[in-house]
């Protein structure tokens, strides 16, 4: 009975420690909500505001990796990334997953949301879900390769700390920046109306495609086993920063075209 518990146990660790790696962290997730909330039309924000029983797209924007733990939602699972491999000239549906992949979630939340028939209970499922995944879509390694899992099995230390190159990107630099959602959101680059607008232009494979060349250039800034710390702090964490800013921005965009 004793090794069962062990088992258990060491099982509960290693799926919190998956869905700790796969996620682009609870920090990174808010500010881009937080930002996109700064971004919403007066109509957009009154009916997110009706719609959410009056909670913020910050306070939202972790559904997606909250629910990952119920069985429920394992189809779910997919929706987090796209694969597009790196020879490839376009995305092509036919390699996602049976269940769909990063892309096709967020039209089906752009579907539900817009479909006057869908009740309010759906409304706000795939809210709260479009929120994550355009957070999802601008963290370049959800937007990695299937070989890697998206850099999950590129090892790497952070400050002398075993981990992976993703979850440098999900967790590792938001969180030794030390600052909280609400700083990060506060402290965003001041843009231009142009700046927004271009930062705006396209659509969702425009910008899937965008995070794939990001990722492309991160795997080649780091090889397997390198010690990360400082350096790699300085040079890519304005990156960090834009990209959780470009998240928040096209949200916004999403969000008032449907409202």
């Amino acid at each position: 009975m004793k090794r069962i518990l062990i088992v258990f146990v060491a099982l509960f660790i290693s799926q919190i420690n998956f869905a700790k790696d796969n996620e682009w962290g609870k920090t990174g997730h808010r500010t881009t909500g937080e930002i996109a909330q700064a971004h919403l039309s007066r109509r957009a924000q009154k009916a997110i505001n009706k719609l959410l029983n009056g909670h913020s797209l910050a306070f939202v924007a972790n559904h997606g990796d909250d629910i990952k733990s119920d069985p429920a939602y394992r189809k779910y699972s997919s929706w987090h990334y796209v694969n597009i491999d790196p020879e490839a000239t376009a995305y092509d549906p036919e390699t996602a997953s049976e269940d769909g992949d990063l892309i096709m979630g967020i039209r089906k939340c752009i579907a539900v949301l817009k479909d006057k028939n869908s009740s309010k209970e759906d409304k706000q499922f795939h809210l709260k879900m479009l929120v994550h995944f355009v957070g999802d879509l601008h963290q370049p390694f959800h937007v990695g390769h299937a070989s890697d899992l998206g850099g999950n099995r590129i090892d790497v230390k952070w400050f002398g700390k075993k981990t992976n190159i993703h979850s440098v990107w999900d967790s590792k630099m938001i969180d030794s920046y030390q600052m909280s959602y609400t700083e990060l959101a506060e402290n965003r680059d001041e843009l231009s109306k142009i700046q927004v607008k271009a930062i705006q232009d396209g659509d969702v494979l425009d910008w899937v495609y965008e995070s794939r060349d990001l990722a492309e250039q991160l795997y080649k800034s780091v090889e397997e086993d390198d010690d990360l710390s400082y350096a790699y702090m300085y040079e890519w964490f304005p990156t960090v920063r834009l990209q959780l800013q470009k998240g928040g921005i096209r949200l916004a965009k999403i969000l008032n075209e449907i409202y």
